[in-house]
């Protein structure tokens, strides 16, 4: 029973965690963020585990953090108030050609970073952006100019 409560606590920490450090797509990560995520998943395996190596702790360590992924994506379908605090909201940062400072400073964005996301989707400038979203998943949507 410890090993669950243990990973309870951990699974409800790394969904804080992953709120502050902010969003970013596996596919833009910056090798301090694989960096953080190796690092983390062997910290929380060592506080789960503590010194248990059997096949039963295992199974209720990771039957655990499965069971409440799973429950937090139900509950999240289920209610928006939840999901706004668990996943956030899109964050407006190009509106019609301008980049909104603010919203960049606070998803830690350079506007190198939303111009290097904009060339890849075909952008040269951002003139031609009437809006960019950064979504909830991290990517960021470009609606071009008609």
């Amino acid at each position: 029973m410890d090993i669950v409560l243990r990973a309870t606590a951990a699974y409800i920490f790394i969904i804080f965690l992953m709120r502050v450090v902010g969003r970013r797509e596996l596919s833009s990560m910056e090798p301090s963020d694989v960096i953080l995520l190796v690092i983390l998943g062997d910290l929380v395996q060592n506080g789960i585990t503590q010194s248990d190596y059997s096949v039963t702790g295992i199974y209720l360590a990771a039957g655990t953090i499965g069971l409440l992924a799973t429950l937090t994506a139900f509950v999240t379908y289920k209610s928006q108030r939840l999901k706004r605090i668990v996943e956030g909201e899109p964050v407006i940062l190009v509106e019609r050609g301008e980049a909104i400072e603010k919203n960049l400073r606070a998803e830690r964005l350079s506007l190198e970073d939303l111009m290097e996301q904009a060339r890849g989707q075909q952008i040269e400038s951002l003139d031609q952006v009437k809006w960019a979203v950064l979504e909830r998943s991290g990517a960021i949507s470009f609606i071009e100019n008609q």
